[in-house]
């Protein structure tokens, strides 16, 4: 299926507007993930539809994910072999996720995306508690590897069809398989979120056809966005951020079940 752009007339305070959100995206990502709870909304409200939203979203965004690594670099690099490990997984499970979204009819996407979002948003909401709950598991359990590289193609999945909420996914994967401080999983976070959101992007460059101003708008925003966001995570507390993110993502899912 090919995706047709929606034709939403562009201003400078709506490019503006698009680039602050692709700023915003690029913090929430560094910090935690969820990004996409922020730049998907933007678009939606904006007059594109759900599909062209979520595609160039993905794209749009792609940047400040690199640029979030590169303020994990040191974390990343203390992990670089279990990093290239989950990459196989990572990209399978980014290719299906992507496929599905361009096989199936655009009206499926439309009526699982409220639910997406809803889905997200809780996920975000209660990762603090998920964060606690998988910190007490056995670390040497010899499930874990099986519960590591599945759960990880798993996540990878959902984030080639739908990106919000893939960092929380993630990070509640590698706290049941692979305990660690949070700050060193959300570097590994970090790196495989780079791979299956640009897995994700290069898909839909092949097969879609994103709102490329947009996309440019969200990409200058996204790569200081994820940098600040990364260096953030590292000395600010995120409870606040989380609130906004939750609502903002309650607000979209309402929003999209009554439209």
């Amino acid at each position: 299926m090919l995706l047709l752009p929606a034709a939403v007339a562009l201003t400078p305070g709506k490019d503006l507007l698009i680039a602050m959100a692709g700023v915003g995206a690029g913090v929430v990502n560094g910090v935690a993930g969820g990004g996409t709870l922020v730049s998907f909304p933007t678009l939606l409200a904006l007059g594109y539809s759900p599909l062209t939203a979520n595609v160039t979203s993905t794209i749009g965004i792609w940047p400040g994910y690199v640029s979030g690594v590169a303020g994990f670099r040191a974390e990343v690099a203390d992990q670089r072999t279990t990093a290239l490990r989950l990459a196989v997984p990572a990209v399978l499970g980014a290719v299906v996720g992507a496929a599905l979204l361009l096989t199936t009819p655009s009206t499926t996407f439309s009526a699982l995306a409220p639910w997406l979002v809803l889905f997200a948003a809780a996920l975000f909401a209660l990762q603090p508690l998920v964060l606690r709950l998988v910190g007490e598991a056995d670390p040497h359990h010899g499930t874990r590897r099986v519960l590591l590289e599945g759960g990880t193609f798993l996540a990878s999945v959902y984030g080639g069809y739908f990106g919000a909420g893939l960092g929380v996914i993630l990070l509640a994967v590698l706290g049941v398989a692979l305990p660690d401080t949070l700050v060193r999983s959300s570097g590994l976070r970090s790196a495989l979120s780079v791979v299956v959101n640009g897995v994700a992007a290069a898909v839909f460059l092949l097969r879609g056809s994103p709102a490329w101003m947009a996309v440019a708008m969200l990409a200058v925003g996204s790569l200081a966005g994820g940098y600040l966001g990364a260096l953030a995570a590292r000395r600010v507390p995120a409870p606040a951020l989380r609130v906004v993110i939750v609502l903002i993502g309650l607000a979209t899912g309402i929003k999209l079940l009554v439209s």
